[in-house]
């Protein structure tokens, strides 16, 4: 007897439905074909377990089982429960009556209890569009899926419950979540507030300018001086995603396994790989392609702390996803595409020993030391760097000081008005949202200049032997310090000061 049953694959971030046609005929053997992997052959062992000791079989006749499309690589052990209501409807041992309604997905226990998959969310999406009613999944994915609506997500923890539900005896209830509450939850209070950094207020001001336009920065100061305390604190005053950015980020830690029980992400992704991390788990690939860092980072913010520690050709990888914002992964039979929009955020010492040329010091390095050190980081990777900011030690006088500062959530209200007049602005521009993102020619149209501001700007390169990639990055932060307070024009004091955060494009600056 000839019975299809529907399970679903993942490639990048989007899903590919599976038919699995399961055949059982006169002989003995148990043939899968479809081009399965090893994790999906071994299934027939956790099949026949599983059924066994919850008293039902593997039949004892030949079992044909086709995974279509047959020329699509079918991976890892979530197809296990597909194959397994196949075999059971295929054999008359349960009521199949409108199982082609649904879409069933998890790997199996030998004693027949479920365990959870990744990639639900894709998954959900896919079968609503292709107009599935059901989709069963293990109970940890199920709040996930379920934020996808017009489809009814069943949650189980084992085969049982599946076969009961089936045979009509215990009817599983839809998982119902409630997308727009989660989606609108609030967190006045992050657990990393820019209220409790003591000092530093031209570091903030810095952080609060690159949030509002998206602005990749880079903190250089020796250690101590609170590079890493500011970076953790950036993703509090990012403006609260969109509801399109909660689902496609939440699609991609889906796909790591990475939001199990969690449903919806809301809070935008903060990254921080060791600087030990390969090119491949920082950009995403391998034999069976994953998404890397900087795809997890999407919407986010990505930080990479002590930049020259980082390996060469780690960090050169890293050119073509800040560009085009998202990242490519090229095998032999196919390619995948992970998105990759994210804000960098990195820091560095000014010097192998951390510490400034600064001959009362025993430490400090001299500046051919500190040249080399700098030198780690190629031209290319800093010309997509927007920001490059000095951080200095905080003195006691305002470390022992009880006062707190500015909350982030004040600074996020202002953050989140600029990127608003941004959003207006680049209405009609598809892909473009916030100043960051302009190219040369969006830079003409909305960074024009008074003859005043182009005298102060040519004067400073000039005088401060600014390179000729400082031009465009001074324009851009120019436009979101005039956007942070609401004006159209940019004027001499927005050139002014986004010059200032040009510190690395500045010849001489080592002394």
């Amino acid at each position: 007897m000839l019975k299809k049953v529907y399970g679903s694959a993942v490639f990048g971030i989007e899903a590919t439905t599976i038919t699995v046609e399961v055949n059982i005929d006169k002989g003995i053997g148990y043939h899968l074909v479809g081009l399965p992997d090893n994790a999906v052959r071994e299934s027939s062992y956790r099949i026949s377990a599983a059924l066994n000791n919850n008293g039902y079989k593997l039949p004892g006749k030949k079992i044909t089982i086709n995974m279509a499309p047959a020329d699509l690589r079918k991976e890892g052990a979530a197809y296990d429960l597909t194959l397994a209501m196949g075999i059971l409807a295929a054999s008359n041992q349960i009521k199949s009556e409108g199982i082609d309604q649904y879409i069933m997905m998890g790997e199996l226990s030998l004693d027949g209890s479920l365990q959870p998959i990744k990639g639900a969310l894709p998954i959900a999406i896919k079968a609503k569009e292709e107009g599935y009613q059901y989709l069963i999944l293990p109970k940890e994915n199920a709040k996930e899926a379920a934020i996808v609506n017009d489809i009814k997500v069943l949650g189980v923890t084992t085969i049982m419950e599946v076969i009961e539900h089936f045979d009509g005896k215990n009817f599983i209830e839809p998982t119902h979540i409630d997308t727009k509450a989660a989606f609108y939850k609030k967190i006045d209070f992050p657990e990393f507030d820019f209220s409790d950094v003591k000092g530093q207020e031209s570091i903030k001001r810095c952080m609060e300018i690159a949030a509002a336009g998206g602005h990749n920065i880079i903190l250089i100061g020796p250690p101590g001086s609170g590079k890493t305390m500011l970076a953790k604190r950036l993703p509090s005053i990012l403006p609260p995603m969109t509801l399109h950015e909660a689902l496609e980020t939440t699609k991609i830690h889906s796909v790591v396994g990475k939001t199990k029980d969690h449903g919806l992400l809301y809070e935008r992704p903060f990254r921080s790989p060791h600087h030990t991390i390969s090119d491949v788990a920082l950009v995403g690939g391998g034999q069976y392609p994953q998404p890397g860092e900087i795809s997890l980072s999407h919407n986010g913010v990505l930080f990479l702390d002590e930049l020259p520690e980082f390996k060469r050709t780690v960090l050169e990888v890293m050119r073509q996803p800040l560009e085009d914002r998202e990242v490519t992964i090229s095998r032999a039979r196919f390619t995948v595409t992970y998105p990759s929009s994210f804000m960098l955020v990195a820091s560095m010492n000014p010097s192998p020993s951390g510490f400034f040329n600064d001959g009362k010091n025993p430490l400090a390095s001299s500046p051919q030391e500190m040249q080399r050190y700098l030198g780690r980081i190629s031209g290319p990777l800093l010309d997509r760097i927007d920001i490059h900011i000095e951080v200095t030690p905080v003195p006691f006088e305002k470390l022992s000081d009880k006062r707190k500062g500015e909350s982030s959530v004040e600074i996020r209200k202002r953050v989140t008005d600029g990127r608003e007049i941004q959003t207006k602005r680049f209405a009609d521009f598809e892909n473009i949202h916030y100043n960051a993102q302009m190219n040369v020619k969006q830079i003409r149209k909305f960074c024009k200049l008074s003859d005043e501001s182009k005298n102060l700007l040519k004067t400073a390169m000039e005088k401060l032997n600014l390179s000729a990639r400082a031009y465009d990055r001074i324009l851009k932060v120019s436009r979101t310090i005039a956007d942070l307070e609401n004006v159209t024009d940019i004027s001499p004091n927005h050139i002014s000061e986004a010059i200032q955060y040009r510190s690395l494009d500045r010849e001489g600056w080592l002394g």
